[in-house]
């Protein structure tokens, strides 16, 4: 009686229709925030950087259907995302933080000061269910393209009169013989950084003893709800639960475990769990035998379809005394999880989702993420024609590790008149310093990977699902995009200072470098 009075007394979020920032007031006739609150906090800036009104157009288009109860604003949504990342807060401390912050109430577009939560801490998992890769992606594009206007086509044609054909030469086109091919010429700008890392999952460093004592506990779990007393008879299946589990931390509490121990406690654990198994698909007979419906929720039914898995997995390694088996699971709670293995000092193997990222004066973007391992070298020109796509003309320069630069990536980046900043084949040649990535060219990509691992969890995935890690890790990349903008808006306004103090007194004593868009 208690629970359904709490229930019925829940009080609902509340849904604040969303009002454009670019909408006209009348003098003096401001809300309270924008007459009092100080124009030089960051979260004030920052909000007059984003265009709320593109990105929150593009969060409503999952809304098709007008029925029901009308959606939280877009901008409440994505700025409480914003501030949960930048911040690197729990979903728990991000709300308590809004309550409490003026200044993030007018981030996220509020008029006045409220004591009331934007959104219960519970819905930040439907909030990352929605916020896909594709969509964090298309959202950090349109806040550079914002700032920074996508240029024409950078391609002068040089076409014999009567060939009207103004389209970019293709690699194929490139790569035929000279008295056949189009004579275009290329004009590229900017420079490209790639790079490949890791975003570990927050998951106990795995082993196959852990695995399989996690696994033989959900089995024991879903024994305990599909047994019937009326169905199944009064003696309730053997488990041997305890005398499994005294096996398991017989072994696991042992600071120093030999082979052969670690050998005989996986082939124990591995008996305990074909035994639940047994018993799993004898209850389930019973169910279909009397055409009664099964008691397990979806989650659990993945649960066992998992743990199942896990089983042929462990048994067959076992048998053949191996430690390696293809699209292996580490965990059964995130069966989405992959060993990568790295070869870093100190982590060869990682346990996470693999990315390629590039980085275009101090922007971040993902290309591509991968829960199993890929060879990044595959996938250069994927990110050289997305640069194409985002900026209007392919990169100057593309400044790589050595597994980008194989001889299939040379030849096509040759084609496309891109230099590549790496050293080339064969033996030295006198010239061969002269295109040379020196470690200090490389270091923006490498100190953007540091920042966001240190600053903001990207070392610490703590999403669950698949879906919401992806969210998770996109959202990270648009807070370093947003960090970024705000960096070039300061000195952006700071070269202004300078050419008015420039033009006012005749001489600069400032010198400022602004670094400009590609």
């Amino acid at each position: 009686m208690q629970s359904k009075l709490l229930k019925s007394s829940r009080k609902p979020a509340l849904s604040p229709k969303y009002v454009s920032p670019n909408q006209l007031t009348i003098c003096g006739f401001e809300t309270p925030f924008d007459q009092l609150l100080t124009r030089a906090n960051r979260w004030v800036k920052l909000s007059e950087l984003i265009p709320w009104d593109k990105i929150v157009r593009q969060y409503d288009q999952q809304f098709k259907s007008p029925e029901g109860r009308p959606p939280i604003s877009g901008r409440i949504v994505l700025g409480a995302v914003i501030i949960k990342h930048m911040l690197d807060l729990t979903d728990r401390e991000t709300i308590l933080q809004i309550q409490e912050n003026m200044f993030m109430q007018y981030f996220l577009g509020y008029s006045t000061f409220t004591n009331d939560a934007p959104f219960s801490s519970t819905l930040f998992v439907t909030i990352r269910e929605r916020l896909s890769l594709d969509l964090l992606q298309t959202i950090s594009e349109i806040i550079l393209e914002h700032c920074f206007p996508k240029e024409e086509e950078a391609t002068i044609s040089t076409l014999p009169v009567g060939d009207d054909q103004q389209e970019p030469p293709s690699p194929d086109d490139l790569a035929c013989e000279p008295s056949e091919s189009k004579s275009m010429e290329i004009i590229n700008k900017g420079k490209l950084l790639m790079d490949a890392t890791v975003a570990p999952q927050n998951i106990t460093f795995p082993t196959d003893l852990k695995v399989l004592n996690a696994s033989r506990i959900k089995s024991e779990e879903i024994i305990d709800l599909l047994y019937d007393a009326q169905l199944h008879g009064v003696t309730k299946v053997r488990t041997y639960r305890e005398n499994a589990r005294k096996d398991f931390l017989n072994t696991a509490k042992k600071k120093h475990k030999t082979t052969k121990e670690i050998y005989k406690a996986n082939g124990s654990q591995l008996r305990y769990l074909k035994r639940n198994l047994q018993h799993i698909v004898a209850l389930l007979v019973a169910y279909e035998t009397h055409e009664l419906e099964i008691p397990l929720k979806p989650r659990q039914i993945t649960y066992l379809e998992v743990i199942r898995k896990v089983y042929t997995q462990q048994q067959t390694m076992y048998a053949s005394n191996t430690k390696s088996i293809e699209n292996r699971i580490v965990n059964i709670h995130q069966p989405h999880v992959r060993p990568i293995v790295r070869g870093k000092e100190g982590k060869k193997v990682e346990f996470g989702s693999k990315l390629q990222v590039t980085l275009v004066n101090g922007f971040t973007f993902i290309d591509k993420l991968s829960w199993d391992n890929f060879n990044e070298g595959g996938y250069l020109m994927d990110s050289v024609n997305k640069y194409k796509t985002r900026f209007g003309y392919y990169p100057a320069e593309v400044l790589a590790d050595q597994i980008y630069c194989t001889r299939v990536n040379r030849r096509q980046l040759k084609l496309l008149n891109i230099k590549l900043c790496a050293k080339p084949l064969g033996r030295p040649s006198k010239t061969a310093l002269t295109n040379h990535v020196s470690p200090g060219e490389r270091n923006p990509i490498e100190g953007k990977f540091g920042q966001a691992k240190v600053a903001y969890g990207l070392d610490n995935i703590k999403a669950k699902l698949k879906t919401t890690s992806e969210s998770w890790i996109a959202a990270i990349a648009l807070v370093l995009n947003l960090v970024n903008l705000a960096r070039l808006a300061s000195l952006c306004l700071l070269c202004w200072i300078t050419k008015l103090f420039s033009s006012k007194f005749g001489s600069t004593k400032l010198n400022v470098q602004f670094m400009s868009r590609p």
